[in-house]
């Protein structure tokens, strides 16, 4: 069978050697379990589908949730030539290839579906060949993708296409799935005999992270290990499900959309103070294999932005667990990143700096750069001097108060207030400091009391 060939409708359900993941695969709708937002009774895909009226679909959702899977039943049900290939695989060639084949079979009635299995690895060339054809209608196109559409997939591609998102199953999903598996002597693994308290499969359920294939291949190795025990009968233990586990399967891809929801989720913990989600997100993080350096300096970020002069020890004691992390590396520092975050989310919180900046940059984007006034002018040369560099500069120090009345900003923006410090933790101090220097520089202003002029 050649890479592009029609996948035969007709599979072996005894062939033991297939995968128990592939060997479950549900063959209908009824048999289908999860997606009851999408699938359920009058539910909009499954309207589509019993009307036959899918069009072309992208199924954006994490592993394990039945992209594939539902791809197939949709052909069953319509009737259509299946044809799937990964995009990881496929060029250009192949794919005008396929879609030669599958105008020639429409010409002769037969209805063609190309599934795409990692849609997003496609660039922009590959996915404009697919355009043409859509839109004749010579092929319904199924993209299935774990990253976000928005970013991955062409707008030209995406605006003829039906996007619906799958959620991961739930444990009660997955426990029940593994149940059907244990009792199915076709399919799965009823020849065995084996028992599997429902603790047992929550534990799986659990690990599995809402991803069914993961809960399946742990389910076949921890069947294996219970016959390997030789116990009679075949049980599946607690113990052995942990030794099949290993490791726990963690939803992540650092260069992928879960990255940013879960530095997105951790620091909005942090700005809402509370310390236990905060770990959490963190733990979160750091357990699915994150560059700590990354997290590190997201934290960094997140002392400056929601804390700033609040509590300015927020800034050190993150660049001292950045250092930590740096010198004695992981996992020995992920305590250091603990501590950073839980004192970020107890700190008094304050986001006049990251405002007051803001406001900065808007001004400096949307107004004219105007000249330093000549007072703040450096002026080393002669010539700087005659052309009035530095003339009328008020040395602070030589006043009382230490606190002149000449502007600062430039003429466009003299009157502009930037920083406006808020009444936590030391910006109250802080406030009230400004408070003193505006009521001296009023003052120092209707007097108009004439100042020795210095030199910088």
């Amino acid at each position: 069978m050649g890479l592009f060939q029609p996948i035969p409708t007709t599979e072996h359900a005894a062939d033991r050697t297939r995968p128990l993941a592939d060997r479950m695969r549900p063959r209908t709708l009824e048999e289908y379990v999860g997606q009851e937002h999408l699938l359920g009774s009058g539910k909009p895909l499954r309207t589509q589908i019993e009307r036959d009226d899918t069009g072309s679909l992208i199924f954006w959702g994490p592993p394990g949730t039945g992209k594939t899977t539902l791809a197939k039943i949709i052909a069953k049900m319509t009737k259509a030539e299946f044809i799937e290939f990964s995009a990881v695989l496929a060029g250009i060639k192949e794919i005008k290839q396929v879609m030669a084949d599958a105008e020639r079979a429409r010409q002769y009635g037969t209805r063609t579906i190309v599934f795409i299995d990692e849609i997003h690895r496609f660039n922009k060339a590959q996915q404009d060949a697919f355009l043409p054809h859509v839109e004749k209608g010579n092929i319904r196109l199924i993209g299935a993708t774990t990253e976000n559409p928005s970013f991955e997939i062409n707008s030209a591609l995406l605006s003829r296409t039906r996007l619906y998102v799958l959620q991961p199953l739930t444990e009660d999903q997955i426990v029940y799935l593994l149940k059907r598996t244990l009792a199915d002597e076709e399919r799965g693994l009823g020849s065995m005999k084996l028992k599997a308290d429902d603790d047992v499969l929550k534990v799986i359920a659990s690990y599995s992270s809402g991803d069914a294939r993961s809960a399946y291949n742990v389910l076949e190795v921890a069947a294996g290990l219970a016959q390997q025990a030789g116990n009679h009968p075949n049980e599946i233990s607690d113990e052995i499900v942990r030794d099949a586990l290993q490791k726990r399967v963690l939803l992540y891809d650092k260069a992928g959309e879960e990255h940013y929801n879960l530095i997105s989720a951790l620091h909005k913990s942090v700005r809402n103070s509370d310390p236990d989600a905060a770990l959490y997100w963190l733990g979160r993080m750091i357990e699915a294999g994150e560059d700590p350096l990354y997290i590190a300096r997201r934290v960094v970020r997140m002392s400056v932005e929601d804390i700033g002069l609040a509590d300015p020890n927020a800034l050190a004691l993150c660049m001292a667990a950045r250092d930590a992390v740096d010198f004695i590396g992981m996992p020995e520092g992920n305590l250091a990143l603990a501590q950073a975050v839980v004192y970020l989310s107890v700190a008094p919180k304050s986001n006049a700096l990251y405002t007051a900046y803001s406001s900065v940059q808007a001004d400096i984007e949307g107004t004219a750069a105007d000249p330093v006034p000549l007072h703040l002018r450096n002026a080393p040369t002669g010539l700087m001097k005659g052309l009035g560099y530095g003339k009328n500069y008020q040395y602070a120090h030589d006043v009382e108060g230490k606190v002149a009345s000449m502007q600062c900003l430039p003429d466009n923006l003299k009157d502009r207030i930037y920083y406006q410090p808020t009444s936590e933790g030391i910006e109250k101090r802080i406030h009230d400091r400004m408070e003193e220097v505006k009521r001296l520089r009023s003052q120092r202003a209707a007097t108009n009391r004439p100042q020795q002029d210095s030199e910088s």
